[in-house]
């Protein structure tokens, strides 16, 4: 901003330290999520330490043993909650920026002390006598270095006891004392030096923690020192910058004034009096909210999720209290992406996911609001200050409303009147009792009954595998053959359920991840699939390979990479594919069920026929030709009814609640810059990130599964890839069979065809030939009473010739009768032709059944002059023919 000095600007001064840093031999390590991966025992990211839990405690090495970072933070949730503070303080926040240097075993103390006095006093040019320190007490080393580097007097190298200033990691773990730097804002701004009365002041303020690891804790009894001493620092953006801007309050930084600014401008209300605080919470909580929904939080009742949807729903209900009758909080973002996006890129990769899902929640929690308010106020109209509104009547406005307790307890706290929350607590226990009885009767089978339990007790698991295939966390149940375990040995196989997880659970059409739990004591659980219990809990199935692993034991969870990447690319071609379908067969084509897998996909759906040749190439180069694009596959939360709007497809059988994640992908091909979509499904699976991701598709069957459905089975990505090798190669060995090239194969194949078909009439030519011109020296017609007869066991003519053979030799005896036994393969055929003159009196119906009987068959048919019949005894063939010769002899003398 304008009267901001250059240099001190909130992105000039994160740029600054990172770059002298740079200039000190350390790595400048980007941000971590806001969502820890390797410490499930954090709600989110409260320090820039955190990323590096490992390295420090030595169970992860990194290339470099110094680092730099500005890391993102939020303290809102469990043990590190600063939500009721933010916007009634200076310096309280949901969100925050901390500056930090690290050192693994290389340099300690006095190269730390070093570093931060020249920046700040040099780099940063704070000038000397406001600033001093503190140590922790026993911490003479420390103190001397001060003195030493720093040149200050003792009184401004002050001893602090206890916790203050010595830091741990945990009961257990590396520990060790702290220094920290004060500025001292003057005499106008009351508050006290630190260890003083008055230290809880704003005149002195903290504004750079110094860390020396040195100690390993390693009972509440023993501390050892560490084999390799390390540095961990921090120091607070917003109140440096503060600082060097010259103010002692965090929200007057340029950061905060230009989006209260945006703020005054869309509500028309200035950030001055007893609106002054909402002004603040809407920017604070707009930060916060931004970046969560960008590393994967998105608003619910539970967990992070819920976090989330308590400060956008604070910011809101200050919005309210401002006047704003209209959504305004993605009004807002604009803003924001220009003062933070160029330092935080994921801010404008997820543009879209955060206006949307601010959009969202706020319209509708203002129903909500609108709603809730109005009830709450009848409810309450009869209570004074002091007095306690009814937990049954707070649970009915949470549980039929949507109105959460806290909003209660906030609307109240105004006017003097106390929520019973232990009254809402108890509602809600009751409400709980009476959905397991429910569910206890819905038929579930006895050993899934465990998951009902398993979800009361512990919680839906949090799902993190939207943004990684790694994180760590804890234990919480175990399962095994339908009953709790509170440990799983090796050999045995079982169910964990933990806090958070980055396995996908099958749903959608989309199998259960596989990958490996580990506990930090060696123990492996190998998981073979993971399932979705009971509404939200992930329960990874699998078998202990090593060691024990026990309820509340911290785990690392790893996804097998490479299969969650193939099934991510056959889920996203699933959804092109469907699509391509619609647009090549009819909008008449919905899915019937899919299968999401590693190595192939699924996709059934409605339609009358069969598909030709030609569209399945186009739909298969439809789907190709959107893959190529490589456009970014954008994912948002919305409402059900505008996703419906906006013409997102449901996926079968899935179920849908309010919000819905909504998946987009690609563009229509046609034409040159068209930027519509090419498809908008509704979809809770994992995807690629961009469309190119998935490679290839290609479709290798299509056919009937029901009646009018259809069923496509094809293949993405490496497994395409394989297939057409597969191909490649057959066309190449038959090539070579063929001595001649791959492209000339299907022409010398019609070829060999035709001329194979050639020698076949040849061949039957001769065989006829060779059929009616005896053998032997016998003479092929006899006389049987009076009747010419041509009886002959002939070998391996086609049976569509036998008849052929059987019409000839009548028109050669022109009165007589013709029989044939063909012998191929095994089996016998017989055929019978009686010439005009003789049918009435011999039928040849008779006679092939008389044959068939001593060929081991039942019956023959056709017409008195030419019958055919079969059997599986060819050696009863001389014995049809004399059947044969009796049937004709006793007619023959019968019509004598």
């Amino acid at each position: 901003m304008s009267d901001v000095k250059t240099g001190t600007s909130v992105n000039e001064i994160r740029s600054a330290f990172l770059d002298y840093f740079r200039k000190e031999g350390h790595e400048i390590v980007p941000s971590s999520p806001l969502v820890p991966r390797n410490d499930p025992t954090l709600m989110f990211t409260n320090a820039g330490m955190v990323q590096f839990k490992n390295v420090f405690t030595g169970l992860e090495t990194r290339p470099y043993t110094r680092a730099a970072s500005a890391q993102k933070c939020v303290r809102a949730g469990g043990k590190h909650n600063d939500l009721d503070n933010v916007g009634y303080t200076a310096r309280h926040h949901t969100f925050f920026e901390m500056l930090g240097n690290f050192s693994f075993g290389d340099y300690f103390k006095e190269r730390a002390i070093e570093l931060a006095w020249t920046l700040v006093t040099r780099e940063f040019g704070l000038p000397v006598e406001r600033l001093l320190v503190t140590v922790y007490a026993e911490d003479d080393e420390a103190f001397s270095l001060w003195k030493k580097i720093a040149g200050l007097p003792d009184e401004k190298i002050i001893r602090i006891a206890g916790s203050d200033n010595f830091w741990s990691m945990g009961d257990t773990g590396p520990c060790g004392p702290c220094s920290e730097i004060f500025y001292d804002h003057g005499e106008h701004i009351p508050g006290g030096p630190p260890g003083s009365p008055d230290e809880d002041g704003d005149r002195f303020v903290e504004i750079w923690n110094l860390v020396f690891m040195q100690y390993d804790q390693i009972s509440p009894e023993e501390r050892v020192p560490l084999p390799k001493p390390s540095i961990d620092t921090g120091m607070g953006l917003e109140r440096i910058a503060a600082v060097l801007q010259g103010t002692h309050d965090n929200y007057e930084i340029d950061l905060f004034r230009a989006i209260i600014a945006e703020i005054e401008a869309l509500s028309g209300v200035k950030a001055e009096g007893e609106k002054k605080p909402s002004h603040r919470v809407i920017a604070d909580h707009l930060r916060a909210t931004a970046f969560l929904i960008a590393d994967g939080v998105l608003p619910s009742n539970e967990g992070r999720g819920y976090v989330l949807r308590r400060i956008m729903r604070r910011a809101m209900r200050h919005m309210e209290l401002l006047g704003v009758k209209e959504p305004m909080m993605h009004r807002l973002f604009p803003v924001l992406k220009r003062e933070m996006g160029e330092a935080y890129p994921e801010l404008v990769q997820a543009e879209a996911l955060i206006t949307e899902t601010m959009l969202l929640e706020e319209t509708r929690f203002r129903k909500t609001l609108e709603r809730g308010l109005k009830i709450l106020e009848e409810e309450a109209a009869g209570l004074k200050a002091g007095d306690v509104f009814p937990g049954e009547v707070a649970f009915r406005l949470y549980d039929t409303y949507g109105f959460p307790l806290d909003l209660t307890e906030d609307a109240l706290r105004a006017r003097g009147i106390r929520v019973d929350v232990e009254g809402f607590e108890a509602a809600m226990a009751r409400q709980r009792e009476e959905a397991r009885k429910s569910w206890a009767g819905s038929g579930e089978a006895a050993e899934e009954a465990i998951w009902f339990e398993v979800r009361e007790k512990v919680g839906a698991t949090e799902f993190l595998g939207y943004e990684t295939e790694k994180a760590e966390g804890v234990v919480k149940a175990i399962v095994r053959d339908g009953a709790w375990m509170t440990e799983l040995k090796e050999g045995e196989e079982g169910v964990l359920v933990t806090n958070q997880t980055p396995f996908y659970a099958e749903s959608g059409g989309q199998v259960g991840d596989q990958g490996v739990i580990r506990t930090t004591e060696g123990a492996i659980f190998r998981v073979r699939d993971t399932q979705k219990k009971a509404d939200g809990v992930h329960a990874h199935y699998g078998k202990v390979e090593k060691g024990v692993i026990h309820v509340e034991d911290v785990v690392e969870m790893e996804v097998d990479h490479a299969r969650r990447a193939a099934t991510r690319r056959h889920h996203s071609a699933t959804h092109l594919l469907h699509e391509a379908l619609r647009q090549v067969l009819g909008q008449h084509v919905t899915q019937k069920g899919s299968l999401v897998a590693p190595d192939r996909l699924r996709f059934d759906f409605a339609h009358p026929k069969a598909m030709t040749a030609e569209e399945v190439q186009k739909v298969e180069d439809l789907v190709n030709a959107v893959i190529a694009q490589n456009d970014e596959v954008i994912t948002r939360l919305m409402d059900i009814e505008e996703a419906r709007r906006i013409g997102a497809m449901a996926l079968f059988g899935e179920k849908y609640g309010d919000e819905v994640r909504v998946v987009a992908m690609g563009r229509q091909p046609e034409g040159t810059g068209n930027k519509e979509t090419f498809s908008i499904e509704l979809c809770g699976g994992t995807h690629v990130k961009r469309t190119g991701d998935i490679g290839l598709l290609k479709i290798v069957s299509e056919g009937a599964v029901a009646s009018g459905v259809r069923r496509i089975e094809a293949l993405a990505g490496d497994a395409a890839r394989a297939y057409l090798e597969a191909q490649e190669r057959a066309l190449n060995e038959a090539a070579a069979l063929l001595k001649t090239k791959p492209q000339e194969v299907p022409e010398r194949i019609a070829a060999l065809l035709e001329e194979r078909k050639k020698l076949e009439r040849q061949l039957a030519d001769l065989k006829k030939k060779l059929a009616m011109g005896g053998g032997a020296g016998e003479e092929p017609v006899e006389e049987i009473g009076g009747v010419k007869a041509m009886l002959k066991i002939v070998q391996d003519i086609p049976p569509k010739e036998l008849r052929g053979l059987a019409d000839a030799g009548k028109a050669k005896l022109k009165s007589g009768v013709v029989a044939l036994v063909d012998v191929v393969d095994g089996k016998a055929a017989v055929v019978v032709g009686v010439t005009d003159d003789l049918k009435d009196r011999i039928d040849a119906v008779e006679l092939v059944r008389a044959a068939a009987a001593k060929l081991g068959g039942k019956g023959g048919g056709g017409r008195p002059d030419l019958a055919q019949a079969g059997g599986p005894n060819p050696d009863g063939a001389k014995a049809a023919l004399d059947a044969i010769r009796e049937l004709i002899a006793e007619k023959a003398k019968a019509a004598a």
